[in-house]
């Protein structure tokens, strides 16, 4: 964990910090997306840009998402670096073809003969009662298909050096931004994704998870929001001597399986939790292979997610079905002897 020296910044001013630098240092760069100029984007991730940067590199584009993102990977493959904004993941299924036909796939399609250099960036996450099409999170879909990298941030300082590393990938990058750490006025966040944020561009490598605290008697396993509901469950435990460590995955694809074996081999137990889907997805497959590798290893496994239920509007319902502190506190007192 990295993030000493700066100042205290959201994570949606890192965000736009970074993209207003490699704007200015590659005129190739450019932003396109509903409501990212005029309005900054309505969780904020393009906030000021407009001022510096004008229409022609800030765009806003109609309601078509198979539209604007099948023109940011034609401006990617002519060799421009669009970031194009998909306002919530869950309006993926409009312009999947885009996706995973053509973002995925093209380079392989070409013989690598075209590289697609975007990023997709997108808003992810429920809390805050905005119904079953508006608050998934849909990590475990895109990760699921081959050919782009999974990037989920949890802190203002990993979300700066990660999409540092995005923008100047060669590869096409979905950036999955969880609404409720963005700092925005009407949607508060926890405390833990306000970080220190050097002044100075800097880069992350995908493909390297972070341990966000140390422990020694259960692992972790997490990303996203569920970072900050870990390390919270975390702070209970150790007032009766359970020592957790916490791992931030930070990016999917690739997935950074030697720090989670590491991990395990030293407390023998684990925890996943995860905000996406329970069925088919990121828990199932982090405890797979650890399993494959270590079989050995494990005394005892949990694991938390969303019931494979729609997510609901009304707040108690919603706050039933999303792994909370306390769930995760459960769960790791069950991997306990």
């Amino acid at each position: 964990m990295s993030d000493d020296g700066g100042r205290q910044a959201t994570m949606s001013t890192a965000m736009v910090e970074a993209i207003a630098t490699e704007m200015r240092d590659n005129d190739e760069v450019f932003y396109m997306g509903e409501d990212v100029a005029d309005y900054g984007g309505i969780f904020d991730s393009t906030d000021g840009l407009l001022s510096e940067f004008g229409h022609d590199r800030i765009m806003d584009v109609p309601i078509s998402e198979t539209a604007y993102i099948g023109a940011a990977v034609g401006a990617a493959q002519e060799g421009m670096r669009p970031i194009a904004e998909l306002m919530f993941a869950d309006f993926f299924g409009v312009c999947m073809d885009q996706l995973y036909n053509q973002m995925a796939k093209n380079t392989y399609m070409s013989g690598a003969n075209v590289s697609v250099p975007m990023v997709l960036t997108t808003a992810v996450g429920g809390t805050y009662s905005d119904a079953a099409q508006h608050s998934q999170t849909l990590y475990g879909t895109f990760a699921h298909l081959p050919g782009m990298k999974v990037v989920v941030p949890s802190t203002a300082y990993d979300a700066k050096g990660l999409l540092h590393n995005a923008i100047r990938d060669d590869d096409p990058v979905v950036y999955m931004f969880h609404k409720r750490l963005m700092g925005i006025g009407w949607m508060p966040a926890p405390d833990g994704p306000k970080t220190a944020v050097p002044d100075e561009p800097y880069t992350i490598p995908f493909g390297q998870a972070d341990v966000k605290r140390e422990g020694a008697d259960v692992t972790v396993v997490t990303l996203g929001l569920h970072v900050h509901r870990a390390l919270e469950a975390a702070a209970k435990l150790a007032d009766d001597g359970i020592d957790v460590e916490v791992i931030d995955l930070r990016t999917l694809v690739p997935l950074d399986e030697a720090t989670i074996l590491e991990s395990v081999q030293k407390t023998g137990r684990l925890v996943v939790v995860d905000e996406d889907y329970r069925s088919f997805g990121l828990t199932g497959e982090v405890i797979s292979r650890v399993v494959e590798a270590e079989p050995d290893a494990l005394e005892a496994v949990e694991r938390l997610a969303i019931p494979d239920v729609p997510l609901p509007y009304a707040r108690p319902l919603e706050n039933r079905v999303i792994p909370d502190s306390d769930d995760i506190e459960d769960a790791i007192r069950q991997t306990q002897p």
